[in-house]
């Protein structure tokens, strides 16, 4: 059995979640689960450690979870990407389309700064709206958006598109 067949063992298809019409790809199995959620943080790190980030952004909300997991294996900084007012300081924001509506996202203002080499992480890649977000987000700060990486990539939806310029790693595709 490969690495992708067993941890897409780990996650489970819930169907009309959170409307009429999405099938929801629930994490939760992995998570709860030591050896596979290891498995998935190694796999998400592998294609990027030549990449030298300095920070992870991890998108809220389970972006959080890979991306603490990933800027400690990394050995670098994480800094929460945040619903807004949600972050304490002067912030950034930018606002995204998703599958299934719309919403925004803020950093704290000092979160980088040129020179720091950011790696953007979430848990699922789907219209790709979140991602270019987060990715401008990076580029107000004047740092440099180096790569982004998901466990779950959904194919049929546009999100490289969304990207361009900006190399996209994902451990399982469907």
């Amino acid at each position: 059995m490969t690495l992708t067949t067993s941890l897409s063992a780990f996650v489970r298809d819930v169907p009309d979640f959170p409307k009429a019409g999405i099938l929801f790809r629930d994490i939760t199995p992995l998570l709860s689960h030591a050896e596979a959620f290891s498995e998935a943080v190694d796999a998400m790190a592998q294609p990027v450690l030549t990449l030298q980030p300095t920070h992870v952004l991890g998108l809220e909300s389970r972006g959080f979870i890979f991306g603490s997991a990933l800027a400690q294996k990394l050995g670098v900084g994480f800094v929460p990407a945040r619903k807004p007012g949600k972050l304490p300081m002067p912030t950034h924001k930018e606002a995204y389309g998703l599958e299934y509506g719309s919403d925004a996202l803020e950093i704290h203002q000092d979160a980088f700064g040129p020179g720091d080499r950011v790696l953007i992480v979430d848990d699922v890649m789907a219209t790709g709206g979140t991602a270019a977000a987060a990715q401008r987000l990076v580029q107000k700060t004047g740092a440099q958006a180096v790569a982004l990486t998901v466990f779950i990539e959904l194919t049929s939806l546009p999100g490289r598109e969304k990207v361009q310029g900006l190399p996209v790693f994902s451990v399982l595709r469907y």
